[in-house]
Parts: C-alpha cells; sequence; structure tokens
C-alpha cells in the first residue's frame, strides 16, 4: 500500500531498531505534559528494541516507511489482551507515528492491516486503551469507537486514567 510517498508493509525483525526509535520518540512528544520528564528521559532506544525483539513473534505488527525507507511509525495488534471485556476479542496494541508524520493518514493506513489480521483470526470486535490525556483518541472516536471503560494505569509512580474504546463490529470502521 503507497500512501503518498509512505508505504505500509508488514515488519520484519530487523526492523525493531526504527520501531524503538519511533516508540521512544513519539512517547516524548506524546506524552511530554502527562508522563514525567524523568521517566521519558529514561527511555532507552535499546531497551525498546529489546522489548520489540522479544515480542516480535507475539502480535500483528506493521510499519510505515518514507521514500528514503526510514520507519516513520508502526502498528501492532491481535488478540485482546486481558480477557476482561466479553464481546471484544480483538485489539489494537498500538498505533505510533513520528510528530512530524502525523495527520496525514498514516494512523488510517496502519490501522487497516491490524484489522485485517483479527478479522483472519475469524474475530470481528476490537478494542483499544488510550491515556485519556492523549489527543490522539480523537481519532478513535472519529472512526466510531465507543468508550466501553475507564481504568487506572500507573505509570513511573504517577496515577493516571485510561480510556478503553471499543468497536463491536470491525468491519463498520473502514
Amino acid at each position: 500500500m503507497d500512501n503518498g510517498f509512505i508505504k505500509i508493509r508488514k515488519a520484519v525483525l530487523s526492523d525493531t531498531k526504527g520501531i524503538a526509535n519511533v516508540h521512544v520518540e513519539s512517547w516524548k512528544t506524546t506524552y511530554a505534559n502527562i508522563v514525567s520528564d524523568q521517566y521519558l528521559n529514561n527511555l532507552t532506544y535499546k531497551s525498546r528494541e529489546q522489548i520489540w525483539k522479544n515480542n516480535f513473534p507475539n502480535s500483528g505488527l506493521y510499519v510505515a516507511e518514507n521514500n528514503k525507507g526510514e520507519i516513520v511509525g508502526f502498528s501492532s495488534g491481535g488478540k485482546e489482551r486481558s480477557g476482561k471485556y466479553n464481546g471484544f476479542d480483538g485489539e489494537l496494541h498500538a498505533i505510533y507515528i513520528l510528530k512530524e508524520y502525523q495527520g496525514q493518514g498514516i494512523g488510517k493506513a496502519l490501522l487497516k492491516p491490524i484489522i485485517d489480521e483479527i478479522k483472519g483470526m475469524g474475530l470481528n470486535s476490537m478494542l483499544v486503551l488510550v491515556l485519556k490525556d492523549n489527543v490522539s483518541r480523537l481519532f478513535y472516536e472519529a472512526l466510531g469507537g465507543k468508550k466501553i471503560d475507564s481504568i487506572e494505569v500507573q505509570i513511573a509512580g504517577k496515577k493516571l486514567s485510561e480510556l478503553v474504546y471499543g468497536w463491536e463490529d470491525i468491519s463498520d470502521i473502514f
């Protein structure tokens, strides 16, 4: 799939370095006034890369590449992980895009293969967890996600609200 100069493709193991880079950089811009600076400053590319290497086979993972072959975004998803939400079997685990590439339709382009992956498992519903203070929740609302829960999470010793959005029928999203 080619989205302007952006190419979306299934990730390969050698992408974990680029994925880790996007993960750390987008956390720093997205969560700047939400999570403590100390926590954000301590995020390392190396530790994130290791996490992605370890988790690599566990979920569908896709990358967005610019025309220079640099990874500028990624998405992951698969089965719902908590088992707490009856009727929601799939989960979008993550979508992260470098700040300068946001607002160009890359999020939607990265969501499509995750939905296909979830449908391929014979599932037709999905949820996503997003911090309440994260403006990207508007992206999920615009795509028809309904707020089904609000939970408390702790990041770096700070209690934060996380919203759970759900889609009962993912074939309605696009």
